[in-house]
């Protein structure tokens, strides 16, 4: 299926879309009201100024910074209805602005750190829930528990779990607004807080000042996500469910302000005991087990997202050359559905640890966020760029990216004080995670430009003729390459060296195979160049971002059409097999390269491929990687000599025989 029909599925508004979307989209913005507001408040004494205040921050931050910002307009940034820093990254490489690839890694790495945290603050916080009722109880086994569970089904894919993702996910956002609407109509006064003054008087009444925006910050971290998973869902159904979403999240909000009003002077800690949080105190007591139920699954499904969100974000850096190649699994036929067993194992013990080290959500509030507003500040980099290419007049733009600037810079300096409270642990992990994702870049850049090219034409001639050379033993019938080249005309000179040097390989038709990675999700597109008939052929793939590379299946299909269409005979050339039309036999040579001891390096060269090297020992090798079968794949040894010496200085010694 091309892409124009993968977005017209999920572009259409239905009931089932709007549904869909409340478990897949909504989960990480869904849970922020388990944390935010404790956050806020912290040990502090509860004051109408910090409750309106922190309320008026909420409002607007989800009013400019989810609404205006990313449901209006970053959503209208897709890419044939995908969504997520990668693929707006893939839109904005049409500019040939190069240095764009840096905010991309950097972005989509704060991504990744972000759902390394995610699902052990989102768990933590819901069971926490049960302190009510035991305050001396160890939630960590717990909240381990449900985490590996989480985890060991990602590999049977969420098509089973996702129909009851969303009715769970309609039960969470109706309680949170039945919950809240019974606490504001106790107080309407909690009602002004909408009026912007309180949340600028808040950076002057709360104990941390301008500081406190960091725990304001905590209720719109979902909204990255939200933008990454639009392809599962559609740009129409997330604007119409975010509608229900928002009131939803503001009424419950509103309604743990108006409860804290009425308790003003005192501290969570005298309202709820040592883990006391205004989400659960609004709670009837009767009701407070159901409640901490239902949050648990609400986080179980958030945390769910986020990690469909993680595999999905490896494939697509995969596909840009950004990540080492990993296997991937397609548990469902749901467009998008995959599952990366190496990514799943490292993520769960990511989240372990993250749990071990922190032991409570109101620690891990220290590591959120400041990885996320990262990404946000590089997705506005990257949304103002494709906003020039759309050619949006500037007095728009300008305005627009400064105000969102200002704001998400607001955000990461007041989250920078969360830094050596825990924040560097996340950073750490983004910082590793860029270091993997600029190594794999570079590394393939500067091999890139050390490969010799040479020109088809020169070597026509001797290949037709080692074709039927008898005098040589039949390496194989078809005899296939993996070409790096661009140009169809041209192939590179160890190719050329492996079939006519290394060991002189016939064979009675040699194929050169390209893949090229476009910068669209989904499409499966091919071109057959015929250089010289019934001898050579080249083959360029033509696939979407997002699409599986499986070779050896879309070869066989190439053939079968091609042999449909009489372009070309595969029978084997061998008389006996010939006149009882059987299908000659397929050689793919792969050529695997080491870094050769002759290459002259730079210190930055040496560091880079030496990386690199190191990191391809973890990847999955080339065969797998394009999905051939191993029986009929050759891997060569070839060295990469980078800036070889021109010309050794040598003396002769003459003999004196």
């Amino acid at each position: 299926m091309g892409s124009h029909g993968h977005s017209n599925i999920h572009s259409k508004l239905s009931t089932a879309g709007l549904l869909v979307t409340l478990g897949i989209i909504f989960g990480d913005i869904g849970t922020s009201p388990l944390y935010v507001m404790k956050a806020i408040l912290g040990d502090y004494a509860i004051t109408s100024d910090i409750v309106l205040g922190g309320i008026s921050c909420i409002f607007w931050t989800l009013t400019l910074q989810t609404t205006l910002k990313y449901v209006i307009i970053t959503l209208s940034a897709d890419n044939h209805g995908e969504g997520g820093i990668f693929a707006l990254f893939a839109l904005v490489k049409k500019t040939k602005i190069k240095w764009l690839i840096v905010p991309a890694i950097i972005g989509g790495s704060t991504l990744l750190a972000d759902g390394i945290i995610t699902p052990p603050i989102s768990v933590s916080s819901a069971v926490e829930g049960l302190k009510i009722f035991k305050p001396e109880l160890n939630t960590i086994p717990i909240v381990i528990v449900i985490l590996i569970i989480l985890f060991i089904i990602q590999q049977y894919g969420t098509k089973l779990v996702g129909k009851f993702f969303a009715p769970m996910m309609l039960v969470w956002f109706a309680m949170l607004g039945i919950l809240g609407s019974l606490q504001v109509v106790q107080n309407f006064a909690v009602l002004k807080a909408i009026n912007p003054y309180y949340a600028y008087h808040l950076l002057s009444a709360h104990p941390e000042g301008f500081f406190v925006l960091g725990a304001v910050f905590l209720c719109t971290t979902g909204a990255e996500a939200l933008y990454s998973d639009m392809g599962h869902c559609g740009r129409k159904n997330i604007r119409v469910s975010w509608i229900f979403v928002k009131i939803m999240l503001l009424l419950n909000y509103f309604g743990q302000g108006a409860y804290l009003i009425s308790h003003e002077g005192k501290t969570l800690q005298e309202l709820g005991g040592a883990n006391g949080n205004p989400f659960y105190l609004i709670m009837e007591t009767w009701f407070q087990p159901i409640g901490v139920v239902i949050a648990t699954l609400a986080a179980v499904i958030a945390s769910q997202a986020l990690i469909s969100g993680s595999f999905t974000l490896i494939n697509e850096a995969m596909r840009l050359n950004f990540w080492p190649k990993a296997k991937i699994k397609y548990p469902t036929e749901e467009k998008g559905q995959l599952y990366i067993p190496s990514i799943n194992w490292l993520l769960l013990v990511g989240c372990i640890g993250i749990v071990l080290y922190f032991k409570e959500s109101s620690n891990m509030e220290h590591a959120y966020g400041l990885a996320i507003v990262l990404t946000m500040i590089m997705t506005t980099i990257l949304l103002n760029f494709y906003l020039i290419m759309k050619r949006v007049k500037m007095y728009y733009i300008i305005p627009l990216i400064t105000l969102y600037l200002v704001i998400e810079f607001s955000f990461l300096y007041a989250n920078v004080t969360k830094f050596m409270h825990g924040g560097f642990v996340t950073l750490i992990i983004a910082v590793i995670l860029i270091s993997i994702m600029s190594t794999w870049y570079l590394a393939k850049q500067i091999s890139k430009t050390y490969t010799k090219i040479v020109k088809i034409d020169t070597y026509k001639k001797v290949l037709a003729e080692l074709s039927v050379d008898l005098s040589i033993p039949k390496y194989a019938t078809h005899l296939v390459y993996m070409t790096n080249s661009m140009r169809s005309d041209e192939i590179e000179e160890k190719v050329m060296y492996s079939i006519l040097q290394k060991r002189p390989k016939r064979a009675d038709i040699y194929w050169f195979v390209h893949v090229n990675i476009l910068s669209e999700p989904y499409k499966k597109e091919y071109k057959v160049i015929e250089i010289v008939k019934d001898d050579i052929y080249r083959i360029d793939f033509y696939l979407g971002f997002r699409e599986a590379t499986k070779i050896n299946l879309m070869f066989k299909q190439v053939l079968k059409d091609m042999v449909q269409r009489g372009e070309v005979d595969i029978t084997s050339r061998y008389e006996s097999l010939n006149k009882n039309n059987i299908i000659g036999d397929f050689k793919f040579v792969l050529s695997e390269k080491f870094l050769s001891n002759d290459s002259d390096l730079t210190f930055f060269e040496n560091t880079v491929m030496s990386a690199y090297f190191f990191l391809k020992k973890f990847s999955l090798s080339e065969e797998k990687g394009f999905g051939l079968d191993s029986s009929s794949v050759k891997v060569e040894q070839f060295p990469l000599v980078l800036h070889a010496p021109e010309k050794i200085e040598m003396r002769r010694i003459e003999s004196n025989n």
